[in-house]
């Protein structure tokens, strides 16, 4: 367990904010990936339906040109 960190059991309804920080390694920039996500019965459901944007997905890969 971290301290601080959020210990509670995830219940259907609940909405969260799951992201992602993607940096190349050594890189001198990154990139925040973020989706909302809805807890349901049975496991959960993706409430973000916007696509990453694929020319900082690209960068974020070391590939862009």
């Amino acid at each position: 367990m971290v301290e601080g960190a959020y210990d509670y059991v995830l219940e259907a309804g609940m909405v969260l904010c799951v992201e992602a920080l993607i940096s190349p390694e050594g890189g001198d920039f990154s990139i925040k990936l973020e989706d909302q996500v809805l807890i349901t019965p049975t496991g959960y459901e993706n409430l973000s339906n916007c696509s990453f944007d694929d020319i900082l997905m690209r960068q974020s890969k070391g590939i862009y040109r």
